[in-house]
């Protein structure tokens, strides 16, 4: 498939207040907002969401997931996210980001629509929970029927490269109901490649650049993470890579 759209929208996700402004000052369009990017991204804190939004003008969207681990949630897990998606909004979010399942592997249309119902007028984003579904195909039809704005997918796969063709038939499939927005090993060196190959319109990235920490007292024998060491280790996104990524899917090579 060629495309010959160069107006493709740059996504890219943050945890922090200093990605944000890097993410901001190197062209991205929108912004994903999480806390807890080991796991996945899980809902940002209120002081969090604040900070990034008194500072950046672009798009803000903000994960709503209660925690890690599965997308079946029980009550009390929905009425977090209930309640974290009407603060998002009070907070100046232009959008949510969630995904709910049920125990077959399906979309759990009825609270799939009702936290969308409630996050109007907030764009709606069904995050990479997608994936993780039993056919994606049935997955994309009850979303559209659901009235997510957008899909999140890898295509099934560990990366979007891999799940490339999928996702470049779901765009066919999803016929402009909502848009499928690829994640997951997105780079500025494949990036055009695979916009022209899928047809999509929009990318989302994590760009995540590793960087030491600048504390001078370090203790080695105590891990507080999963990853030993990972205590003075940092993540975040660099103004570069984030220029990069939207120079390569606006020019074709």
């Amino acid at each position: 498939m060629t495309h010959n759209n160069s107006q493709v929208l740059v996504e890219v996700c943050v945890d922090s207040v200093a990605s944000a402004v890097a993410a901001e000052r190197g062209g991205a369009a929108r912004l994903e907002l999480c806390a807890s990017l080991i796991q996945g991204g899980i809902t940002p804190s209120a002081g969090l969401i604040e900070m990034v939004r008194a500072v950046v003008s672009v798009a803000l969207h903000v994960m709503i997931r209660p925690r890690g681990g599965d997308f079946c949630y029980e009550a009390d897990e929905f009425e977090t996210m209930r309640r974290d998606i009407a603060l998002a909004k009070r907070l100046g979010a232009n959008g949510v980001v969630f995904g709910i399942l049920d125990v077959h592997g399906n979309v759990d249309i009825a609270r799939t629509r009702q936290l969308s119902n409630e996050a109007r007028p907030l764009a709606v984003t069904f995050h990479r929970a997608f994936d993780m579904t039993a056919d994606l195909f049935r997955a994309l039809e009850d979303l559209c029927n659901a009235g997510v704005d957008r899909v999140l997918t890898s295509g099934g796969e560990s990366t979007c490269l891999q799940g490339q063709e999928t996702i470049a038939q779901l765009v066919r499939k999803a016929q402009r109901r909502t848009v499928i927005m690829p994640g997951g090993g997105i780079k500025p060196e494949n990036a055009r490649s695979f916009v022209d190959h899928t047809g999509v319109t929009e990318v989302h990235s994590g760009l995540r650049s590793a960087y030491p920490s600048p504390m001078l007292h370090r203790n080695p024998r105590i891990s507080m993470g999963a990853a030993e060491g990972c205590e003075y280790q940092r993540f975040g996104v660099l103004e570069e890579r984030v220029r990069k990524l939207c120079a390569a899917v606006a020019n074709p090579d």
